[in-house]
């Protein structure tokens, strides 16, 4: 604890003495008011509104005809333009994070009766960042079939390349180590793959931006994804609650009441959730059995414009998660003899809470400040009944985290605004984690009990500085440096360069993008629970354990990325086409194992990894003012060489049994097809229609021995089966009160192994069909 409060004293002292830098969901806009001779108009007024809420800022034009917004949230907005004797000019836009898009606006001369210009970026290529992204809004994961169910990733996995979920878990890029920013703040969580439930419920979600790689050097260290949450803040409301309610097969049921308002000055939003089903995670055989869960949590935003230059932002989250560990009933099955689950009932429990408080100050149109403290605390206990057999394991693990962020953005030239923006600024937490293993051997070998507990004090300092360079409208340059100090019981310390360029072909408004960098990632604080001491002296009992079936443990040490990437986006009459290809280099993969047949997640670091795809997404305009559709395909090779070197390692390391092949092999989760279709439509009588088609070309692990007989002889190939569902959504809106819709997700109730991978129950097959209801009922209070 002494460690902690000392790093967290650094974090808050370090606020106050270094230059920071910007938010990571912000926004600026620029532009230019000119008449049809390009002359500038000075005094015009601009209005920006935002698309889905009262959320608006307005400013006027200066002599020279410029304009900026600054501090403005990701989003899709309107920007109206007006002036006396000329016509108002209105255009849509969608602003993601972390740019300062330029815009040149004419106005034409006013006729008798004014008339209205409007005009449209939506769906355009972006000049402004090298990062590919993809931006979904609340009625996208309102509306997407499933998406907006607490525990739900179809928000992400329907509309990002290359994202799905396996052995109960999201990967994407070939790793599962993403993080998540809520209202522009990191929230760190180290521990790898120990939690099940979700970081925030979709429905308090406004939008989500999902990154993929190519980051500059203000965003963080995983390289895999990077979700920026902008959560509702009540610029929607106006004195309004909504109420949902839903049930439906599984006896499941995910209900929510929330309510928001807002004055000038002032917006709240906070709502309140719960969720119970009798299928929580997937299941080792076709038939659902042990394998309820249940949930509830909170949430709350609130935002104070305290004057035009300050503003306070407050976001809180609190849930708790229960998950029952499914099991194969039937002892003499084929996946029993590879791993005996008939005899388990395991359960977890988990609890996650948040507090992020941001002050946001605005020294002048160009510079902009913001401080972050933040809290974070994480809880993830496995418990087994104490008959189980052959072991009866209990993993419990807490972890907790504070500190801040600081943030500084400014452009070089004022006079040119988003010609040379460049950011400074740092992310520093310390962090405190508690874990205790045990095992009772139920197994008939007279194997004594044991019950270990460890605790561990650590954290991270990152400094970073990050230009983004205009020198013409069609060209952007990035270069940034990201400085990473960790301490532990050890301590790491990493520079990492980044560089892009994007450049935007005249005429024809392609964007070619291209990145280089490199990342660094943090390792867990707690390989296992026992002390350094205790392993010396022989008396750590899970190391004897570990030893007995062959494995050991070592420290994790953090994980080292470098990637190359490149891309174009493409826009045609409204549809937006964006393609990447990209390469990631490895060192110590950070991933997992299990001991045994515990069930449980240990985190590893493997040798090396290597990981390369081509990622393809394509949204559509709305479709004759009938709908909207989207894609998202990924082609990817995720592969590992060497041995385990941290972590669960195999043990002893030199003998005959612990040579690995030094050759890549495909990673458990490596799968090298996945496509994503999707539609949403609007039809008559006030109704919609929202569709998806998932496929999957199967993960590998099919035959374990490529020499000899495959484990399961039904599936002999290297990899599991493909696999393809539907899911479908209709809903219904009877009055502005009142809306209801039905959802089907895997209609055809398709089941094949999804993976076998020794974790959570053991083998795990793909979602059966569900079917549900839900009613959204809206009024005021």
């Amino acid at each position: 604890m002494r460690k902690l409060a000392l790093l967290c004293l650094l974090s808050f002292l370090s606020i106050f003495g270094a230059i920071t830098a910007r938010a990571s969901i912000f926004s600026q806009l620029h532009g230019v008011v000119h008449d049809p001779q390009h002359r500038p108009i000075a005094n015009a007024h601009i209005e920006l509104h935002a698309t889905n809420s009262a959320f608006s800022k307005s400013t006027t034009t200066a002599p020279d005809g410029s304009f900026t917004i600054p501090s403005l949230p990701l989003g899709d907005y309107i920007l109206t333009i007006s002036q006396p004797g000329f016509d108002t000019a209105k255009q849509s836009l969608t602003l993601a994070s972390d740019t300062a898009p330029v815009l040149h606006i004419e106005l034409h001369l006013g006729t008798v009766q004014q008339t209205t210009s409007v005009t449209t970026d939506a769906n355009t290529s972006n000049v402004n960042t090298v990062t590919p992204t993809t931006l979904i809004s609340r009625e996208d994961i309102a509306q997407t079939p499933g998406a907006d169910r607490t525990n739900s990733l179809a928000m992400i996995t329907d509309y990002v390349p290359g994202a799905y979920i396996t052995h109960d878990m999201l990967h994407m890029r070939g790793g599962h180590q993403v993080s998540w920013l809520l209202d522009g703040v990191q929230i760190p969580n180290t521990n790898i793959a120990s939690n099940l439930g979700a970081q925030i419920d979709p429905k308090d979600i406004d939008y989500i931006e999902t990154q993929r790689g190519s980051y500059t050097s203000d965003v963080g260290d995983r390289t895999y994804g990077v979700f920026n949450v902008v959560p509702r803040t009540g610029f929607e409301r106006n004195r309004q609650a909504e109420l949902i309610l839903s049930a439906g097969s599984f006896l499941q049921t995910n209900s929510q009441i929330n309510f928001g308002d807002h004055t000038e000055k002032f917006a709240y939003y906070a709502s309140l959730n719960g969720n119970r089903s009798d299928y929580g995670l997937s299941p080792p055989t076709g038939v659902v059995i042990h394998d309820a869960s249940n949930g509830y949590g909170g949430f709350a935003s609130l935002l104070y414009n305290r004057t035009p230059k300050d503003q306070l932002r407050l976001i809180t989250q609190l849930r708790a998660d229960y998950f029952q560990i499914p099991f194969d009933p039937d002892p003499n099955s084929i996946g029993n003899q590879q791993f005996q689950s008939s005899g388990l009932r395991d359960g977890q429990h988990e609890l996650d809470g948040t507090v992020a408080f941001s002050w946001l100050h605005t020294f002048n149109p160009s510079t902009v400040l913001q401080i972050s403290p933040f809290f974070h605390y994480n809880r993830a206990d496995y418990e087994s009944n104490p008959n189980d057999t052959p072991v009866a394991t209990t993993s419990d693990r807490s972890s907790t985290y504070a500190g801040a962020q600081a943030n500084i953005t400014a452009d070089l030239f004022p006079t040119k605004p988003g010609r040379n923006t460049i950011q400074a600024g740092f992310y520093s937490f310390g962090q405190h984690d508690n874990y205790l293993f045990g095992a009772t051997f139920n197994d008939g070998s007279g194997t004594a009990p044991f019950s270990t507990p460890d605790s561990a004090s650590g954290g991270v300092i990152e400094e970073y500085v990050s230009d983004n360079y205009k020198p013409t409208s069609w060209l952007t340059f990035i270069a940034g440096l990201r400085l990473t100090h960790f301490q532990g019981s050890f301590t790491e310390n990493e520079a990492d360069p980044r560089f892009g360029t994007a450049l935007r072909i005249p005429k024809l408004n392609w964007v070619f993008r291209g990145f280089y960098g490199r990342f660094y990632q943090p390792p867990p604080l707690l390989t296992f629970g026992c002390t350094a001491a205790a392993i010396a002296n022989g008396t750590c009992s899970i190391q004897n354990f570990a030893l007995s079936t062959g494995t050991s443990f070592a420290p994790l040490h953090g994980e080292r990325d470098e990637e190359h990437q490149f891309g174009v986006q493409i826009p045609l009459r409204g549809w937006l086409l964006d393609a990447d290809t990209f390469k990631t280099r490895v060192n110590n993969f950070l991933d997992h194992s299990n001991i045994g047949d515990s069930s449980i997640y240990f985190p590893v670091t493997v040798d090396g990894a290597l990981i390369r795809a081509w990622e393809l997404s394509l949204r559509s305009p709305r479709l004759w003012n009938f709908g909207q559709a989207h894609l998202a395909y990924s082609n990817q090779i995720a592969e590992q060489r060497g041995a385990i070197t941290g972590g669960l390692i195999c043990s002893p390391p030199n003998s005959a049994e612990c040579d690995v092949d030094p050759n890549y092999t495909p990673v458990d989760h490596d799968q090298r097809n996945t496509l994503n279709i999707g539609f949403n439509a609007t039809l008559p009588w006030r109704t919609t229609a929202s569709t998806n088609v998932y496929y999957g070309s199967g993960f590998t692990n099919g035959g374990f021995d490529p020499d000899g007989p495959p484990a399961d002889p039904r599936y002999p190939n290297p990899y599991l089966p493909q696999h393809t569902t539907f899911d479908l959504s209709l809903g219904k809106t009877f009055s502005e009160k009142l809306t209801a819709s039905i959802t089907a997700t895997n209609v055809a109730n398709r089941r094949v192994l999804l993976d076998n991978s020794l974790t959570f129950g053991g083998f795990h097959f793909n979602d059966p069909r569900e079917i549900f209801g839900e009613l959204r009922y809206r009024f005021r209070y």
